[in-house]
């Protein structure tokens, strides 16, 4: 049988998480398959005899339930924004919004092209770039000088693997040690951390080192699985606050599908900047 994009789950796990296949290596002579999440940001490995193709109809219930949290995040967070529009316009309707930009470097295609997505329904300006978790270190520096983002997003997939080692034992990681590395390059080029905005992190990274490196946001303290249009909800709402007021964790949390457990980050200024007048024939031709 032919696996490679197969919406599968492990029969060992119950099928707790909807994966697609992505590869097909031998181990030991036994075929494994390297499973990428359909809806989390986590990458796995399980033999091919443990997995099972999902029905349409499973499919279809696990895609409408994340649709439904999707969609909840999304108004949550139009709304918030649509209310503070309407406190900073009541005394003058002659003003004009530049959110942050965005720089999301991603790891997997398809995340890439729904979080470009998000970001366009949520009014977000952004540069998507799909890089390889490994070569992130390597490309992040040139891709700031480029871009000249506010923003910075390194995000793909990621795991905790017991059979490395510890948690605490940044090595135990898929590829947490290359999301610090790409964090500790970004740093280097620009310090401060209210001058460019790091989200850095995955579904169970290690969220410890990934602060330490210099990012203001990163997954996943207590090394959970994150939705995969977390980090846009994150750094949305960094651009949609005033560069006069800070972005607390509760203020994240409120708009995104995770929980503490899966996000935390540092106190950090918004990147909004509001100007005047605004004339309509601006904006069009």
């Amino acid at each position: 049988m032919e696996w490679i994009d197969q919406l599968v789950g492990r029969k060992s796990y119950g099928c707790d998480v909807l994966f697609r296949v992505v590869d097909v290596v031998e181990r030991d002579g036994e075929e494994v398959a390297i499973l990428f999440g359909s809806d989390i940001r986590l990458v796995a490995d399980a033999p091919v005899a443990d997995l099972t193709l999902m029905t349409e109809k499973d499919i279809e219930r696990i895609e409408e339930e994340w649709r439904s949290q999707e969609e909840e995040s999304f108004h949550s967070f139009k709304n918030d924004t649509q209310k503070k529009d309407q406190r900073k316009n009541s005394s003058s309707s002659q003003s004009f919004h530049l959110p942050g930009k965005v720089l999301h470097l991603d790891g997997d295609p398809h995340y890439l092209n729904k979080c470009i997505d998000a970001y366009s329904s949520l009014g977000v300006p952004v540069v998507g770039i799909h890089c390889q978790e490994q070569e992130m270190p390597e490309r992040v520096s040139a891709l700031i000088e480029k871009y000249q983002p506010q923003i910075l997003v390194l995000t793909g997939h990621d795991a905790y693997l017991s059979s490395r080692g510890k948690k605490t034992d940044i090595n135990s990681y898929r590829n947490s040690a290359a999301f610090v590395k790409a964090v500790q390059e970004a740093r280097r080029k620009m310090p401060s951390l209210d001058q460019l905005v790091i989200f850095a992190g995955a579904c169970q990274s290690h969220f410890e080192s990934l602060i330490h490196a210099g990012a203001n946001f990163a997954s996943s303290p207590l090394r959970v699985n994150i939705h995969a249009l977390d980090p846009v909800y994150t750094v949305g709402k960094v651009s949609y606050t005033s560069f006069k007021e800070s972005v607390f964790m509760e203020d994240i949390l409120h708009h995104t599908l995770a929980d503490e457990d899966g996000i935390g980050g540092v106190e950090t200024k918004g990147v909004l900047r509001t100007g005047s007048p605004y004339r309509a024939e601006m904006y069009t031709e």
